[in-house]
């Protein structure tokens, strides 16, 4: 154990502590599963699993609740392993290393995992409570949520029968969430056609931007590395003939990328040098538009060796031209709910395989029908380049209930226990809550959280006093709502 289990409030802290041990990246939850499941047996209680990995444990009422209705309290198992190219870190094996920078706790060069394990530590303090006064419990703990909600999508039939919820997912003390925006990926494969070849090589790449989660920062307006990469390259392509051998980067589609690099190859030395100067123009030009969003942005150049094989100028003119006029960003702005996006797209990530390139988009929108159109924007930019387009089923939004019951439980207590009125807000970012919501009809749902920033990257950072305040309002929840 680590200094994390001395934070108040303890019996969640050292939960905490403990999950940075376990391997937990989305697809990889079984140790965590486990250890859940561990400590429900400890405790004697029952729990049932579903073929897709999801685990709800049934906690009876108690302190005077016994007769209270359900209440079901949810967070997902899974963290985004995300790192700094220069950190030696396996997730599969390695601990989650944790360092505390003032009030904030944080890891060393890789994501922590906050998002959403303080949700689950919260969770397991609760499982564990003699002393805390709460109606009967379901604890849902879901899997595979950052890579699709696929968890939530496949929990089976009949692990829940509460309808009232609390989402602990959220990422901002002092808000309570009642509605989040839908979301759907398209993947575009492009063939690459490649021709054996001579000529000078370049290597040029691109680092230390901060990316972020491609739902919570879209609007930071951050730069996206494997865009601005190809702009870079497009722009110095129009003045000279190059022939790419490899563009990659970026790594899950609700990651905004920070990271990419490409090797392009021309005919000969003077050619080299005069590509050298158009990319190095346009790349200062790319670190003076975002000096303020992404101040750490550097980039390289350096001469490589000579591939045997490049991609054909066709194949170098479709990949370029396509990656540079995909859309990226916030499209729209909801007229509803000041400050809130409505529509954005990530162009989540670029790579090779199998003798094509994948091109990853995740779309986003609080309005279906801006979502659909969004996507056809994409497709219609695919075509033109060529690429074939596949794309996922998606997940829908949560709606809000301004009349929402456990809105008004929790915006009492948040004033009673904590000192001040909280903010009622949606969120652009998916949550299980549509998913659920959509499986149990009339689910009536919140959710809140602590402060936890820069999610899904290694910037990610928990501040460690809206821990405990997210704990009390928790908790004085669900002792009131075990009264009712």
């Amino acid at each position: 154990m680590t200094f994390v289990s001395e934070f108040e409030p303890q019996e969640l802290w050292r939960h905490f502590d403990h999950i940075l041990t376990i391997p937990r990246g989305s697809k990889n939850e079984d140790r965590m599963r486990r250890y859940v499941i561990k400590v429900a047996e400890k405790r004697g209680l029952q729990y049932k699993e579903d073929e897709a990995g999801n685990v709800v444990v049934y906690k009876p009422g108690q302190n005077g609740g016994e007769q209270a209705a359900t209440t079901i309290l949810q967070a997902h198992l899974d963290m985004v392993n995300e790192k700094n190219s220069d950190v030696d870190h396996d997730f599969d094996k390695d601990p989650i290393v944790p360092q505390q920078d003032g009030e904030f706790l944080k890891a060393r060069g890789t994501t922590l995992g906050s998002d959403n394990g303080i949700g689950v530590a919260a969770m397991l303090a609760l499982l564990e409570s003699d002393t805390v006064a709460h109606g009967p419990l379901e604890l849902l703990f879901t899997i595979d949520e950052e890579t699709g909600l696929t968890g939530a999508t496949r929990l089976a039939d009949g692990m829940l029968h509460g309808r009232q919820l609390l989402n602990l997912d959220s990422e901002e003390e002092g808000i309570l969430t009642i509605g989040c925006a839908g979301g759907a990926d398209s993947k575009l494969t492009l063939g690459l056609k490649t021709e054996p070849v001579r000529g000078k090589a370049l290597q040029v790449s691109m680092s230390g931007l901060k990316g972020g989660h491609s739902g919570v920062d879209i609007h930071l307006q951050r730069g996206n590395a494997v865009q601005l990469l190809a702009r870079a390259l497009f722009a110095a392509s129009l003045k000279t003939p190059i022939r790419l051998a490899a563009f990659q980067g970026g790594n899950l589609h609700n990651a905004i990328p920070r990271e990419s690099s490409a090797t392009l190859v021309v005919a000969d030395a003077g050619q080299l040098d005069a590509v050298r100067g158009e990319l190095e123009h346009e790349l200062k030009n790319i670190q003076s538009e975002f000096h303020a969003a992404d101040p750490g942005l550097q980039f390289s150049l350096a001469g490589t060796e000579t591939p045997e094989r490049a991609w054909s100028e066709d194949t170098t003119r479709r990949v370029l031209s396509l990656v540079t006029a995909l859309p990226h960003g916030v499209l729209a702005m909801s007229q509803d709910i000041e400050g809130l996006v409505e529509t954005s797209t990530n162009l989540a990530a670029v790579r090779r395989s199998n003798g094509r390139l994948d091109v990853l988009m995740s779309s986003r929108s609080s309005v279906a029908s801006a979502l659909a159109a969004l996507r056809r924007r994409i497709r219609a930019a695919a075509l033109l380049a060529g690429a074939q387009v596949e794309e996922g089923d998606g997940y829908p939004g949560w709606e809000p209930d301004v009349d929402s019951h456990l809105l008004e439980v929790v915006k009492r207590l948040h004033k009673e226990v904590l000192g001040f009125e909280p903010e009622v807000s949606a969120v652009h970012a998916g949550l299980e809550c549509g998913i659920i919501g959509e499986k149990y009809p009339g689910m009536d749902m919140i959710s809140f959280g602590p402060t936890i920033q820069y999610p899904h990257s290694p910037d990610e950072r928990v501040k460690i006093d809206t821990v405990a305040n997210f704990y009390r309002l928790l908790s004085a929840t669900l002792e009131a709502l075990g009264r009712e």
